[in-house]
């Protein structure tokens, strides 16, 4: 079965052709700027890159344009869409009212929708991808997976904030969690990599990129996440904040008189570890920058490696143990010296960082040393197959 895997943000969508029965990636892309002018590189596997400028005013003309270039004849993977058997369409929030992934159709895209509000950047463009792949593609299911989905399984001692209860039952103020399909994937993927089944392990997934977000997974399932109502709570992050004193917001608003959406803009967009080293978001740009001496630089890593251990012995807690340490994400599988420094605090723990092991970027491996009661791991992500799977499930 070949599945379409769409991500679908408001100006730019990303896609990957999968055969479920070999998991390979037949290709891959990117449709950027819609509505704007309009750029599509499309890689095929076994083929050269293909890049080209081309007009795309809305989602449906990129999801057609997308369509072409799978199915063109030079550069293309399949003969026509009839060998497409399903489309897996990234959400971003699903609310309460999604706990898995779901086929689509009229009456839970109205569903989504009422989400809305809850993620008004991301499922609004989501729903569009959605509406496009129906028009051009009507008689192929098309299935949602959620990113807040895996995170429904948390108990309420974990979901609930400390705000008027009446607040959750009117607004559904509560903890939902992101990066979802993420810390579902790795966290089997680790009991895979150990020959266990993911219901006997205690597992905390460190999901460190440009969005940061860590997971406790006991037996499986998601108990704790630091990320919360929004993707702004948790982890110091590229350019958000993480947690604050929420009264920080009120007084920023008076000191520089300025609104109190300026303020969140300004926790969303330009804090974080781009704040505070008034140097990059991008890790690379800050190791750099501490090797040559820039101390705000350092104190960005440092916080940032701190704030992980924060949250790492935190889930220790909540679990009363952990037997798996993996790092996933941007950062966590390419940055060995943010793997060292957050290794470096977790000894009491009874596991310790093999530096030899530790010198890998994208590849799975154990870095932990082989007497560690806990296993330290590397993980690359892999969303799209994971949206796949699920897709492929649902459908046959």
């Amino acid at each position: 079965m070949k599945v379409l895997v769409i991500n679908c943000g408001s100006s730019s969508l990303k896609y990957q052709l999968i055969d479920s029965d070999s998991e390979q990636v037949l290709a891959k892309g990117l449709c950027e700027r819609i509505g704007i002018d309009g750029r599509l590189t499309h890689r095929p596997a076994g083929k050269d890159k293909v890049e080209m400028e081309v007009p795309m005013p809305n989602h449906t003309e990129a999801v057609s344009l997308v369509l072409k270039a799978l199915t063109d004849k030079d550069h293309g993977v399949i003969g026509s869409l009839s060998e497409i058997s399903a489309v897996g369409h990234r959400i971003v929030h699903g609310g309460e009212k999604f706990n898995s992934a779901t086929i689509l159709n009229d009456e839970v895209l109205k569903e989504i929708e009422e989400c809305n509000d809850l993620a008004p950047l991301h499922n609004p463009a989501n729903l569009i991808g959605i509406n496009a792949c129906r028009e051009l593609m009507p008689n192929v299911p098309m299935v949602g997976v959620f990113d807040t989905a895996f995170h429904q399984t948390m108990p309420r001692v974990a979901y609930l904030y400390g705000l008027p209860y009446e607040y959750y039952k009117k607004y559904h103020i509560r903890r939902y969690g992101f990066h979802g399909t993420s810390h579902s994937y790795v966290s089997k993927r680790a009991a895979e990599i150990l020959g266990k089944k993911p219901e006997d392990l205690k597992t905390i997934v460190c999901h460190l990129g440009n969005g940061a977000s860590i997971c406790a997974v006991k037996n499986g399932k998601s108990v704790d996440t630091s990320m919360g109502f929004t993707p702004l709570e948790g982890l110091v992050m590229g350019t958000r904040s993480g947690d604050i004193d929420p009264a920080i917001i009120e007084y920023i608003a008076r000191k520089e008189n300025i609104s109190l959406t300026d303020v969140i803009d300004v926790l969303n967009k330009k804090s974080g570890i781009q704040g505070l080293s008034q140097e990059s978001s991008d890790f690379r740009d800050l190791h750099a920058a501490a090797a040559k001496g820039n101390v705000n630089a350092q104190i960005a890593i440092d916080v940032f490696s701190y704030h992980v251990v924060k949250y790492i012995g935190s889930y220790a807690a909540v679990m009363n143990g952990v037997d798996v340490i993996a790092f996933t994400a941007g950062i966590g599988e390419n940055d060995p010296i943010i793997r060292a420094n957050v290794m470096g605090y977790l000894n009491y723990l009874g596991t310790e960082l093999d530096p030899v092991k530790n010198d890998c970027r994208g590849e799975e491996r154990i870095i932990s040393t082989d007497d560690s009661k806990v296993v330290a791991m590397v993980i690359p992500t892999n969303e799209e197959l994971a949206i796949a799977r699920e897709t492929v499930a649902l459908v046959k």
